[in-house]
């Protein structure tokens, strides 16, 4: 049995977690949030102790494997519901910066054109400084999706560190190439 799919997620104050036939609804002080069950698994929620504990139907494969999945996508819409999740990016290079523009996030990477991206909904993005992007929301799959879109449409190169990177990531530096005349 999955070790991490039996262990059950603390439900915290003015947080709803609702079981609804195959889908499960959690609605907190931060947003809502659902999720669509396997077949193989079911969860239930005890009020009294304040928790929600994940169990599988069989067990098969497919259903040994839903069991810890849908542990931790419970868990992660719990945390998101109560402080939304955030990604930082940081852009680096001359000239490149980022702008909200109405509800849309507006590039300028070093292309001929500004690149426009539109914002999914449930999250937020704002830019508190033109080289910085802060996008947060309550689904974690969500905010890491849409960070790491952005981040590939200019992502660092290795030799100038120019692009758009996570903040605090490391890029490792490649030495240029040197040119030494022949005798």
């Amino acid at each position: 049995m999955s070790r991490l799919g039996r262990k059950p997620i603390a439900v915290p104050d003015g947080v709803k977690v609702l079981v609804q036939g195959r889908e499960v609804k959690v609605e907190g002080p931060k947003g809502k949030a659902a999720l669509r069950l396997a077949p193989e698994v079911n969860v239930t929620v005890d009020l009294a102790k304040k928790e929600a504990v994940v169990t599988r139907n069989g067990d098969l494969r497919h259903a040994r494997e839903m069991h810890g999945t849908t542990r931790s996508l419970l868990a992660n819409m719990i945390v998101g519901v109560t402080a939304p999740y955030e990604k930082k990016l940081e852009i680096v290079g001359v000239g490149y910066n980022a702008k909200m523009q109405g509800k849309d996030l507006v590039l300028q990477l070093g292309y001929s054109h500004p690149i426009t991206v539109i914002v999914p909904p449930g999250l937020t993005v704002s830019c508190p400084s033109q080289t910085q992007i802060a996008i947060s929301g309550t689904d974690k799959r969500q905010v890491g999706q849409f960070a790491a879109e952005i981040r590939a449409i200019r992502p660092p190169e290795p030799y100038n560190l120019k692009g758009i990177k996570y903040l605090g990531e490391n890029v490792r530096r490649k030495a240029g190439k040197t040119f030494v005349s022949g005798a």
